[in-house]
């Protein structure tokens, strides 16, 4: 800072003793480059800005402020600063306006004078435990906190973090497996974001104990957390993955159809899956392999009696293009003197969890008496990512973290006691010991990150598929997820569209849910519409627990098969608009599910997000509007809510008038879908699994409309080759003439790679009759006319 910044600081402070201020005994305001600090009774508080519309405050009592550490920011997101405006009671950026009272609490408010967020009281602390509290109004909606049950709004509801093995968990279920401490509130047509970054078990109440105060607090350590403005929702989610980081650009096979259950054996089982998949011509990408290939349920190993072949059972299923997932625990087996590798291994680098007395700690799980890995410790990581070597041999494509919340069995409290000992031994933390009241929330997340980057250790050049049951802030950027061990009821289907969405805006934008469900057997129809709903979610697996009725596509019928098979084949047909906003997801953190409100803030009269005029209605990227009923079960006709504007039936191509009020009834073969009025999606021919290369032309479906254009991306999918260039990216727009014609301009393509098509066809729909040309690809910028 040069000297007069620094005189000009000296002298704004010294403004900063305002009446208020003056008569505030023992309260003292400092000016930072970036922010201010001020001291009042015991409490420290400091409040900087990262950017313009980002903004840390964190805060102390009767000591420093707390470590600068995160599991969940990113360093480099966590150490931007900008330099402030200083004011009389705080500070200015270019786009907020930060005041801090005597009594220290925090508003925020945009340029033109409008509140954004504002405390109703002090920091509330009570030991070690602490509440801060901010106003609430009538028309303040939330959304995020992960994988909580209930409506999409979480106003006035109340929530735990604290992650929970949570079997059959039902729609009053909390908590449940995630610890996702970051909501988005809109009101007023503006969205700002809330990130408390507090691994302890926190608590969130939007106003169900006092309608005009919502409260955020926690049983221990930091006030940390960070407001992200908007106004435009679409902003404050992509600067919360700015903070956490998006999730990443997954391998192409983990958005085709999957299929699982606990427990396909022995190996013939497995083979009899895969062999029905292909005579039945249902497209699949992967088998999942659960606890009972394992000896014993012991981590890493195989039981031979029931897989004799197993390397051969994996190649082969490879050979016929299925890629198989196995089920990986993190609970080591206790077993001594049997040369089980991953316990003594584990016990001679010191890489297990302890007791207070510093002897390791055992927890029985599945495989009875067990261990965990201190996930905490780089070190542990390092050495528990190696174990997966000889699975990555046998040609693995992906695993599956589960029981990492950590569950126990036979206690109480479902997981490990509050005072057995985790040593942080992780860059950017101060080496200590820290009890599992403040890692329990992260272990499950740092157990996917060793798996995560064991992956990339053994395969540098391949992109890692990890799915995880427990996680905490910024674990997307480790694995995919799904909403745990729901229920086979109507209800479930219904709950996990808005789980689901409410996931994607808390940074998981991979996620799904057990298609049929996991618990009990589902009804035929219940199945069917299941599947149907799922071909247009993140992850589609179709998974279920022991002992249930069988649940894969063909169970029930021909008939019900019949219209199963359409929906997963739809799936594959839209391949390319998937990936295509897998990969935007992967640049800007928008989620592949969205809700309406995100693509479509100022749809109602009165700023409400019209998601909660449509609660069943979801968006794939930012074209496809899926509009199942909002009870599945009931047979009675339902409003279709549209945002203004052209949008044309997916299935059809015909318009949608969205001004008229429409009413749909609802069919065991039908599910609305809904294209917006100018989009250009982008179709593929049929395939049997995203390993066979289409054979046909790439169909771009032209929607004339305002604003018209599309875009389609592809690479190899599965390398980090695109981030060398060899990738496929291209750009449409379009154009309706007063004539009636479309005009289509196709923009040169980015990067390297070659596609797979060697024509497009190109079809324009909202004429009078479908009008489609078919034009040679090129390697540069094109112009059609359909007349």
């Amino acid at each position: 800072m040069d000297r007069l910044r620094l005189l000009s600081l000296v002298v704004v402070v010294a403004g900063f003793s305002s009446f208020a201020w003056a008569q505030a005994a023992g309260s003292h305001m400092t000016a930072l480059k970036d922010g201010i600090q001020v001291s009042s009774r015991g409490t420290t508080l400091q409040v900087t800005a990262l950017r313009d519309d980002v903004i840390r405050v964190r805060a102390s009592h009767d000591g420093p402020l707390p470590e600068d550490a995160s599991w969940a920011v990113l360093s480099a997101a966590r150490e931007t600063s900008i330099p402030v405006t200083p004011e009389p009671d705080g500070f200015q950026t270019k786009a907020l306006l930060v005041a801090v009272s005597p009594d220290l609490r925090v508003t925020v408010s945009d340029l033109a004078g409008n509140v954004i967020q504002q405390d109703a009281a002090p920091i509330a602390w009570q030991g070690h435990a602490f509440t801060i509290a901010k106003q609430d109004h009538i028309d303040s909606h939330f959304f995020g906190l992960g994988d909580k049950t209930g409506p999409l709004d979480r106003a006035g509801e109340a929530f735990t973090l604290w992650n929970t093995d949570a079997f059959g968990w039902q729609e009053s279920t909390d908590p449940l497996y995630k610890a996702i401490p970051w909501f988005i509130e809109d009101r007023d047509g503006r969205a700002f974001g809330m990130l408390l970054d507090n691994t302890f078990r926190t608590f969130f109440d939007f106003g169900r104990k006092d309608p005009h105060r919502y409260t955020v607090s926690a049983a221990d350590g930091p006030v940390d957390y960070y407001l992200v403005y908007g106004p435009d929702p679409k902003h404050v989610v992509e600067t919360y993955a700015w903070l956490t980081g998006p999730t990443p650009l997954p391998p192409l096979w983990t958005l085709g159809f999957q299929q699982s259950r606990y427990s396909y054996y022995p190996e013939s089982r497995v083979r009899e899956i895969a062999h029905h998949l292909r005579a039945d011509h249902i497209p699949a990408d992967a088998i999942y392999l659960d606890i009972d290939y394992q000896d014993h349920y012991r981590p890493f190993t195989v039981d031979r009696q029931r897989f004799p072949h197993f390397e051969q059972m994996i190649s082969d299923l490879t050979k016929e293009h299925f890629h198989t997932v196995l089920i990986v625990d993190l609970h080591i087996a206790n077993y001594p003197g049997h040369n089980y590798y991953p316990y003594d291994s584990g016990i001679a680098g010191d890489h297990f969890v302890k007791n207070p007395d510093g002897t390791v700690y055992t927890g029985a799980v599945w495989p009875g008496p067990a261990v965990f890995p201190d996930f905490t410790q780089q070190s542990t990581r390092k050495w528990f990512g190696t174990l997966y070597k000889n699975f990555v041999d046998d040609g693995i494509a992906g695993f599956w973290d589960d029981m990492n919340e950590p569950s126990i069995f036979n206690v109480a409290t479902k997981t490990m006691p509050d005072d057995i000992v985790h040593r942080i031994d992780e860059p950017g933390f101060k080496p200590r010991t820290a009890t599992h009241l403040e890692i329990h929330n992260v272990f499950g997340m740092e157990n996917s990150r060793a798996t995560h980057d064991g992956l990339l250790t053994l395969r540098p050049n391949e992109r890692p598929f990890v799915l995880t049951r427990a996680s905490y802030a910024g674990g997307q950027r480790y694995a995919a997820t799904w909403t745990g061990d729901n229920s086979s009821t109507w209800n479930h289907l219904r709950l996990c569209i808005p789980q689901i969405v409410n996931l994607g805006l808390s940074g998981f934008g991979m996620t799904g849910a057990d298609v049929g469900g996991f618990a009990g057997t589902p009804q035929t129809d219940l199945l069917t519409k299941w599947i149907e709903v799922a071909a247009f979610q993140p992850i589609d697996r179709d998974h279920t627990a022991v002992g249930t009725g069988d649940q894969e596509p063909w169970v029930g019928g021909p008939a019900a098969e019949t219209i199963r098979r359409r929906f997963i084949e739809e799936r594959y047909r839209l391949m390319p608009y998937l990936y295509t906003t897998a990969e935007e997801m992967s640049r800007t953190g928008l989620p592949i599910n969205r809700p309406l409100f995100l693509e479509f803030p100022h749809a109602t009269e009165d700023g409400h997000p019209l998601d909660l005029d449509a609660p069943s209605e979801f968006l794939v990227g930012s074209d496809l509007l899926v509009a199942p009923p909002p009870y599945f079960d009931e047979l009675d006709k339902y409003v279709l809510a549209l945002p203004s504007g052209p949008w044309y039936d997916y299935w059809t191509g015909q318009p949608v008038d969205s001004s008229k009020h429409i009413l749909i009834q609802p069919e065991l073969a039908k599910l609305p879908v809904y294209i917006r009025g100018g989009s250009i999606i982008p179709i593929a021919p049929l395939t049997q699994s995203t390993d066979e290369r289409p054979v046909g032309p790439l169909t771009l479906r032209v929607y004339p409309g305002p604003s018209c254009h599309g875009d389609i991306y592809q690479d190899d999918g599965h390398t980090f080759n695109y981030l060398k260039g060899e990738f496929f990216r291209q750009h449409f727009t379009c154009e309706r003439s007063g004539t009636g014609q479309i005009k289509v301009h196709l923009d040169a393509p980015e990067g390297t790679f070659k596609p797979w098509w060697s024509e497009i066809r190109i079809e324009a729909y909202g004429l009078p009759k479908l009008i489609s040309k078919t034009i040679l690809a090129s390697a540069g910028a094109a112009d059609i006319t359909l007349n």
